[in-house]
């Protein structure tokens, strides 16, 4: 299923029903009057958060969602039936926004979790509402008031509580299979990961946390280049970020691939750059351990970096079991502050 994560939508709440004029006139009652009912409030249109939905496709065939409205009054007093509430089904983590003004409407972060967007018509009066001492037959009756009407984009953002970080072939979807029942594609050409992909780890019987994958990012992503940068968006609610570092190029080539990164990730949001972030690096299993610890360490000196560090290879597993009981030792220690 292709990966989509906006979508603008039309909604339109259900109309009131009218009220009704009418009188009542019975054989062998002498007394008549007005006994028009109201009639029913207009349906509601909600967002509702489905775990089962993963992308917002279905936005792209069908856009335009009406409530139902309500019914007329009756006579004998009979009010029309309210009209049923839309339910609009969209994925765990979806955002909304008015589109014309830029409002925010709200954020669906917990399955079957409501969001009320459009409100349904009033219901209008019959004329059996108007009766007084001084008016006993009135032939006033109000129309139902139209629903709200607007248009609304929809923006998903992943939820998850680890994001990786790297450049194309770093090796960040090999991780994610390595460590989660997760199965994105891997190949040895740039740009094999073309949407975010989401992996549960399991580190324990009661131990588990939601990690991110997201296509590479390069030079000039935050100018649109490559696909990385439009996916950004997904590690916005992560508590902690994973940048992985492919070690097979040359010193320098490293240490500008991470500075490339960072740069990058600054001009997308500041917010996300400040984030906790550790540096990984990948394929350890291609250099002998003096010259990892040699090259790394040089890296980390020359970075000036002062954040927790580790070492992996995603193909074989090496210090990835490691790795996630440190990371779910930082999320609980979060969980735990919060």
């Amino acid at each position: 299923m292709k990966f989509v994560d906006e979508a603008i939508i039309k909604v339109q709440a259900g109309a009131g029903g009218s009220g009704c004029l009418s009188f009542r006139r019975e054989k062998f009652i002498p007394f008549g009057g007005p006994d028009g009912g109201n009639g029913g409030k207009g349906g509601n249109a909600y967002l509702i958060a489905d775990e089962r939905i993963n992308t917002l496709i279905d936005f792209r065939h069908r856009r335009h969602f009406i409530a139902q409205r309500g019914e007329n009054g009756r006579g004998r007093l009979q009010s029309g039936k309210n009209g049923q509430d839309l339910y609009i089904p969209v994925p765990v983590g979806t955002e909304a926004w008015e589109l014309e003004t830029g409002d925010f409407f709200g954020d669906l972060t917990t399955s079957k979790q409501t969001l009320l967007v459009a409100k349904g018509g009033r219901y209008g009066l019959g004329n059996a509402h108007f009766k007084s001492s001084t008016n006993r037959a009135p032939r006033k009756f109000t129309k139902g008031e139209l629903g709200e009407e607007l248009s609304l984009r929809l923006e998903l953002k992943l939820l998850a509580d680890v994001g990786l970080l790297g450049l194309p072939n770093a090796g960040k979807s090999t991780f994610t299979r390595q460590i989660s029942a997760a199965n994105p594609k891997v190949a040895s050409y740039p740009f094999t990961t073309l949407y975010p992909n989401l992996g549960v780890v399991r580190v324990g019987l009661d131990q588990s946390f939601v990690i991110a994958d997201i296509p590479g990012i390069i030079e000039g992503a935050s100018q649109g280049t490559g696909l990385g940068i439009q996916f950004l968006k997904h590690l916005s609610r992560t508590r902690l970020l994973i940048h992985l570092v492919d070690i097979l190029p040359d010193q320098a080539d490293l240490i500008t691939n991470i500075q490339t990164i960072a740069k990058e990730l600054e001009q997308f949001s500041l917010k996300l750059a400040n984030q906790e972030q550790w540096l990984v690096f990948n394929k350890i299993d291609l250099l002998s351990e003096a010259e990892l610890r040699d090259l790394c360490k040089n890296i980390c000196t020359h970075l000036s970096w002062q954040k927790p560090v580790y070492y992996i290879s995603s193909v074989t597993g090496q210090g990835c079991q490691s790795l996630i009981a440190a990371i779910m030792a930082y999320l609980e220690t979060v969980s735990a502050k919060n």
